[in-house]
């Protein structure tokens, strides 16, 4: 079963914060993979971790690996977000591409089919490496059967629900919604009205993550199959879709709106003060809990499931580290690669940014790290468990800007402009055509 569909990453590069400790610079460098007066091959890393927190992290393992042995010297280019993958391609054409480069997890087969990151299968069949990651990752890093790119970290999407808000409502709080009935029943009881205003909401779906997510949790499988069969016109994404409408009905935009902005101060999340009782987030969001509202009594849960056994699917993103096509020496850049994948290093990445690794060993040990506070091991070791649970959703190399075509068209029904049916039945042509059209040339 192939994932095709993909979201935005939810990583924010931050400010710089220049040091030395690892070759750190910024921009382009144009001693890609030369020798330095050591006689060490010297390699160019790109990534977009400049902020306080991560720029410490990547550049302490990089520091790591150039003092683990004595052939090759890696250092750090930091490059913005925004900039970052316009200026590798603009690299590779011109024929200086950095010699590693992070990048993300659900178009990297599109890169590999458009020869913009390197076919790692000479190395892989010598040094076989995939089984120490999540087999959802692996597969997102493949293109007609090769692997372009290394998982490096990643991420799920979990139920983050008030203990004490709970209690006030009567449920019970180390029992938290396992289904769709039961999240709209906790959020009825949850809810608190004073005249036409609400004091506390229970819960809204679109907060946190988006519509397509929960037809992923709903379905188990993505808007396009691996043998380009389009699945978006469908009984089960109707009754989302008219399920998530109703949710938006219930409370009205103005309530929607108001909330939604709290929300997207992150520090005055109404979840941190109560006056929202679940809400649905990545892991990492326990770090804004943790820096915001310490004393906030929470529980961590999978999403609820469509009805009893339909599985509790989530979604999750990530990043690989790709070499990418014409770097100058990609033997010495798998090297690398495989130690920035490697148990070790993944595991202190996990520790000090509380971010879910790719590496399944890691990820375990870092589940039991003593580095953690009490609530910080319930929610990686929840996050790390639910890994069984989620799916990515790799950019299908026959439509790869589909969901351009399928968005307008939702939003058009929580606008009030088009039903359920007639979104999904619109969306389900255009993409047939897209994918029809692309097959086809």
């Amino acid at each position: 079963m192939k994932k095709m569909y993909t979201l935005p990453a939810a990583f924010l590069a931050s400010s710089l914060f220049l040091t030395g400790c690892a070759g750190f610079q910024t921009g382009n460098s144009n001693d890609s993979a030369t020798e330095n007066e050591e006689g060490k091959v010297v390699l160019d890393f790109w990534t977009f971790w400049g902020s306080e927190i991560r720029r410490p992290v990547i550049e302490k393992i990089i520091t790591d690996f150039n003092e683990s042995q004595d052939e090759i010297e890696v250092q750090h280019t930091y490059l913005p977000w925004g900039d970052i993958w316009t200026k590798e391609l603009a690299a590779i054409a011109a024929g200086d591409p950095p010699d590693v480069v992070i990048n993300d997890i659900n178009t990297t087969a599109l890169r590999g089919e458009q020869n913009q990151a390197m076919n790692l299968a000479e190395f892989l069949s010598e040094d076989d490496i995939s089984g120490q990651f999540y087999p959802e990752l692996w597969d997102a890093t493949l293109y007609e059967g090769d692997s372009y790119g290394i998982p490096f970290n990643t991420d799920t999407r979990v139920l983050f629900y008030n203990k004490d808000a709970f209690e006030e409502a009567g449920l019970d709080p180390e029992q938290p919604p396992a289904t769709w009935d039961e999240l709209e029943e906790y959020a009825a009881k949850l809810d608190v009205k004073n005249g036409d205003d609400y004091e506390r909401i229970g819960f809204y779906p679109l907060w946190g993550i988006n519509y397509d997510v929960w037809m992923l949790n709903a379905n188990g499988h993505n808007f396009i199959n691996g043998d380009n069969e389009v699945l978006i016109d469908t009984e089960t994404n109707l009754e989302t879709l008219e399920w998530l409408k109703g949710w938006k009905d219930k409370y009205g935009d103005d309530v929607i709106n108001s909330y939604k902005a709290q929300i997207d101060s992150q520090q005055g999340n109404p979840f941190f003060n109560g006056s929202l009782g679940m809400y649905v987030s990545a892991p990492t969001f326990y770090t804004q809990i943790r820096d915001y509202a310490d004393d906030l009594n929470f529980g961590v849960a999978k999403l609820p499931e469509m009805e009893p056994g339909n599985g509790h699917t989530s979604w999750g993103g990530g990043f690989v580290a790709e070499i990418p096509a014409g770097a100058s020496n990609p033997e010495a850049s798998y090297e690398f690669i495989k130690y920035l994948t490697g148990a070790e290093a993944q595991e202190y990445w996990a520790v000090q940014n509380f971010d879910n690794v790719a590496n399944i060993e890691a990820a375990e040990n870092a589940a039991e790290s003593d580095e953690f506070t009490e609530d910080g091991t319930m929610v990686y070791s929840m996050a790390t468990e639910y890994m069984r649970d989620t799916l990515l959703t790799p950019v299908p190399v026959s439509a790869p800007d589909f969901m351009g075509s399928v968005n307008p068209k939702i939003d058009e029904v929580f606008l009030g402009s088009k039903t359920p049916k007639q979104a999904l039945e619109e969306a389900q042509a255009d993409v047939e055509s897209l994918v029809e059209k692309n097959t086809r040339e």
